[in-house]
């Protein structure tokens, strides 16, 4: 039997960088929004003059900041799942829970695989398109930007899912970012 290759530890830094990349981004967008939306508030309450267009921003950027954030989420550990009945079968049978771990990365990938492939046509047609949300002559944003941080964050999400399987069954520590 053949011992379990270890993955190249350059391409999981650089996925590592990437992912944590995409986080910074969505912070920034997230207090982009706060700025914004006080912008709008003060505004709209001193001069009475709200700020065009803080609705639709607010909407776009909000999935943006989903998929640029879950991937460092997956990476550190704090990705929302119960962990009550998988910590007692990995504290009992830790190879059955490295199999149930495995089962839910796997499908993990299939899901977020079919997001992406279900995004890129949108995506692409959005680009052609120009596809924009808003009232012309009043304020309107491309929705170009959005779909393609959805499929950054998909693909990034999907490469840590598959990445957690590697360094599970490869012994690859997980090196915090």
């Amino acid at each position: 039997m053949s011992p379990t290759p270890r993955p190249d530890p350059a391409l999981l830094r650089a996925l590592d960088v990437c992912t944590q990349a995409a986080n910074v981004v969505g912070s920034v967008l997230i207090f982009a929004l706060v700025l914004l939306i006080g912008a709008d508030v003060l505004g709209r309450n001193l001069f009475n003059a709200p700020i065009s267009g803080v609705p639709e921003m607010v909407k776009l950027s909000i999935v943006a900041i989903v998929f640029l954030q879950a991937p460092q989420a997956l990476k550190a550990g704090r990705m929302t799942r119960s962990e009550a009945l998988i910590d007692r079968i990995n504290a009992r049978f830790p190879k059955v829970g490295g199999l149930l771990e495995t089962l839910f990365d796997a499908l993990a990938i299939v899901v977020v695989g079919a997001i992406f492939y279900a995004t890129y046509p949108i995506f692409i047609k959005s680009w052609v398109r120009g596809d924009f949300v808003g009232a012309a002559g009043d304020f309107t944003a491309p929705t170009w930007p959005v779909k393609l941080m959805i499929l950054l964050g998909a693909a990034l999400l999907l490469l840590q899912f598959a990445a957690r399987v590697l360094r599970r069954y490869s012994g690859a520590a997980r090196d915090p970012l």
